[in-house]
């Protein structure tokens, strides 16, 4: 049978189109030239016009021209198969399809709506149902409770908003329910939201994240005796957070009741396709209209959802916006009707069992893994898999911690679950990283807490989840889980560390996940709070560096960009062979280092300026001292070279040299004299971090060593201290100019001589004699 040459070459278009636009392969020179570009800059419409290759591949840069700047994170496309193509194909064919002629449009259109229809209908074994597709999974039931509207209200056509006033309606949904629902109902119907009821869930019996159904029913009946009229109730199969389901059947008996209007939406609803079917969930098939969102379910790109409803009254279904007179409207069923029958109904029900048989699989091995504490409804048919880190106490530790949560319970409470919501946080953050297949992400629940969340009817299909990505998903988590209980349990211990070491300040960041955050309290005197600000500043920056700059697995960071605390450190992760006293004082040791310096450095600029202030006096008083000694006719420039012929006026060179040590001004007499400088003050050592415990060959910092001999401790710390007693015994070497500089202001044949003496200097400490030792006569001799 010959093909519509315009369907051919449109069906042709789209696959080289899409080839074109995967096709993400690029050189990295071809990246650096359009990196920037002309045409990344928007600019005015040529007047010539494009081919469609320049167009595509304009496209093609835009999809793809940030991926040389995601480097921390593989950045993942939708996978796109064949049965994607004819989703996609289906918007170009419903473009052409519209400029049919009206009768022929028109009995398209009805084929398409009506097979579609029946086909979602008997898959997910809902009978005599009507079927109204949109793009916004929440367009259905807006539609639903304008129909339930006109149905409950004969005169709201005619008189509209006032008939609401005199009986008010009520929409009850659960507080379990997608956040936002019930606010955008009322606003799209415009409602005051005195007409939405949250329901709570179940406290004392049955599932947490179940809608409480005896007080529904006790609501229901305080409205109803007030006044209002119940109108609608919407229900869950597969909560948003943890995937339960409500108890539908109890709630279409209720319902009934009432002459209420039951809605039901949830991704367990996908499972109606399936051969077996809990009887919980069958119940779904008897409420009066469910949404189902096919595009993930499926991997379906931009396949809009599908809301079924049973109802008798075509005219209300056309008033409420249900179905729709315009052909054209009928065309948003094309893509779907493509794609489903392209996948065929074994194709559909293999996708749905294949993501339930992964979450089957990863809820068997979380059951064997120690620390990890799952929440899902059914053991045997979950397709949702909700599971988080809990570490139990011990007898001896329950003891002990209930005697302290009875005196301060709701603190320790709160700041435990605290700590375990940042530690799933971080575990959920890194399983999604190195398992990227897997579409594991971090959920918000009530009573939980923070939990990692695998929905695989909601991301396999689109990410192309294989069961040997849960098996490497489970392998990560096997090894995060002994990183989370060491971290966990030194916590405290490197808490106390840090209180009881002077100098450093405990932060408690109970959203951090790691060890903890320390900070090194500077010690100020009498300085601003600015000053005070930027010197903690840079003594913790540096000690960042520092400690980033040792050998060891530890991370060490500023914290979160936006954190509360600053000009902290922040210590990531630990593993269970962490010695905590030795990072504790390695810490303190290599601040207390940095702040030594800093000081030294500050106070040695000061008093550096200040001497040179006060040698220059000094030598300026000195100077006018040695013209009045010479006497005015030395001075005259003749005069004073044939006065000092005949008579050489014996002047001993003044000079000054300043001690870095002491800080203070001397007199270079004595040195002249001597002929060697002065030791002065011997300086304070270098503080260095002694504390740091000796490591074995090839161990990295801040681990406890693998032996565990006490002798080799015992000998190796007194060997440790004889070396230390060697070393103060010897005697302290001091380079010439270490401590003192000469700054002098003589003639040319007095710096002779002060050159001369340095050299004899040196060879009198070489020779270990001392300063006393030259004679009046080679000081004669020298001169």
């Amino acid at each position: 049978k010959m093909v519509d040459p315009t369907l051919a070459e449109m069906g042709k278009n789209l696959n080289e189109a899409m080839k074109m636009l995967e096709d993400n392969q690029r050189k990295v020179e071809e990246e650096n030239e359009k990196k920037y570009a002309r045409k990344d800059i928007p600019g005015p419409l040529q007047g010539s016009g494009q081919d469609m290759v320049s167009i595509l591949q304009l496209v093609q840069n835009l999809m793809h021209g940030e991926e040389e700047e995601e480097t921390s994170q593989s950045y993942r496309l939708q996978n796109v198969g064949e049965q994607g193509h004819m989703a996609l194909l289906g918007h170009s064919l419903a473009a052409y399809i519209s400029v049919l002629d009206r009768e022929r449009l028109r009995k398209l259109t009805t084929r398409i709506l009506s097979d579609t229809t029946l086909w979602l209908c008997r898959l997910f074994r809902y009978e005599n149902g009507s079927a109204y597709y949109h793009e916004d999974d929440r367009e259905g039931l807006l539609k639903i409770c304008r129909l339930v509207i006109h149905t409950r209200y004969e005169d709201y056509t005619l008189e509209g908003f006032n008939v609401l006033y005199t009986k008010q309606p009520v929409i009850y949904i659960s507080s379990a329910a997608r956040a936002g629902l019930g606010q955008a109902l009322c606003n799209q119907l415009g409602l005051p939201l005195s007409c939405m009821c949250r329901v709570p869930c179940n406290t004392m019996f049955g599932s947490q994240h179940q809608m409480d159904v005896a007080l529904l029913d006790r609501v229901i009946k305080d409205d109803v005796e007030s006044g209002k009229l119940p109108l609608l109730l919407v229900a869950n199969a597969g909560t948003p957070g943890a995937g339960h389901t409500d108890k539908l059947g109890r709630l279409k008996e209720l319902c009934e009741q009432y002459k209420m209007w039951l809605h039901v939406e949830g991704v367990n609803l996908a499972t109606l396709a399936l051969g077996y079917v809990s009887s919980s969930l069958l119940a779904a098939t008897k409420c009066d209209s469910m949404t189902l969102t096919l595009g993930s379910w499926l991997g379906l790109p931009a396949v809009p959802a599908v809301t079924l409803y049973r109802h008798e009254d075509p005219s209300l279904s056309l008033a409420a916006g249900l179905t729709s007179s315009q052909p054209v409207e009928k065309l948003r069923a094309l893509p779907l009707w493509l794609s489903l029958q392209y996948l065929g109904h074994d194709g559909i029900v293999e996708r749905i069992k294949h993501a339930s048989q992964l979450s089957q699989r990863l809820l068997e091995n979380l059951k064997n893994l120690d620390f990890i504490k799952t929440s899902v409804e059914d053991e045997l048919s979950s397709p949702v898999v909700v599971f988080k880190f809990f570490q139990e106490y011990s007898n001896r530790d329950q003891t002990s911690h209930a005697a302290q949560a009875s005196t301060i319970q709701h603190p320790i409470i709160s700041n435990e679950r605290h700590i375990y919501d940042t530690f799933n946080q971080w575990l959920g953050e890194q399983l999604a990283q190195l398992v990227p297949a897997s579409g594991v992400d971090v959920v918000e629940l009530e009573d939980e807490g923070t939990c990692v969340r695998f929905s695989p009817l909601m991301t396999s299909a689109v990410l192309g989840t294989e069961i040997q990505d849960i098996d490497q998903l489970v392998d990560c988590l096997k090894m995060k889980i002994p990183v989370l209980t060491s971290t966990l349990q030194l916590r405290e211990e490197f808490e106390q560390e840090v209180r009881r070491t002077v100098g450093l300040l405990y932060i408690e960041d109970l959203g951090w996940p790691g060890l903890g955050v320390v900070r090194y309290s500077y010690h100020c005197d009498g300085k601003n709070d600015d000053k005070q600000e930027k010197e903690l500043e840079k003594i913790n920056t540096e000690l960042l560096k520092k400690l980033n700059e040792l050998e060891s697995d530890l991370t060490f960071s500023l914290g979160p960009e936006f954190g509360r605390q600053k000009n902290c450190v922040y210590i990531g992760m630990v593993t269970e062979d962490l010695d905590v006293s030795e990072l504790v004082e390695t810490i303190a040791a290599t601040g207390r280092e940095i702040e030594e310096n800093s000081r030294l450095l500050e106070n040695m600029t000061e008093v550096v300026r200040k001497g040179i202030q006060e040698a220059q006096l000094q030598l300026q008083k000195a100077n006018e001292e040695r013209l009045l000694e010479e006497g005015l006719l030395r001075q005259i420039p003749v005069v004073g070279s044939v006065l000092n012929w005949f008579s050489p006026f014996q002047a001993s060179p003044k000079g000054r040299t300043f001690n870095l040590t002491a800080g203070s001004l001397e007199s270079t007499e004595s040195m002249y004299v001597s002929k060697a400088q002065g030791t002065g003050t011997t300086p304070p050592p270098t503080p260095t971090s002694s504390l740091a415990k000796q490591r074995l060959p090839g161990q990295k910092a801040f681990k406890r060593s693998l032996r565990s001999s006490d002798g080799f401790s015992e000998t190796s710390s007194i060997s440790h201290c004889d070396d230390l007693d060697k070393m103060d015994q010897r005697p302290p070497t001091l380079s010439p100019g270490q401590e003192q500089g000469p700054l002098e202001m003589e003639k040319a044949e007095e710096q002779k001589e002060v050159a001369q003496a340095k050299t004899d200097t040196e060879d009198i400490h070489s020779d270990k004699l001392p300063p006393d030792c030259t004679t009046v006569e080679d000081q004669a001799s020298q001169r």
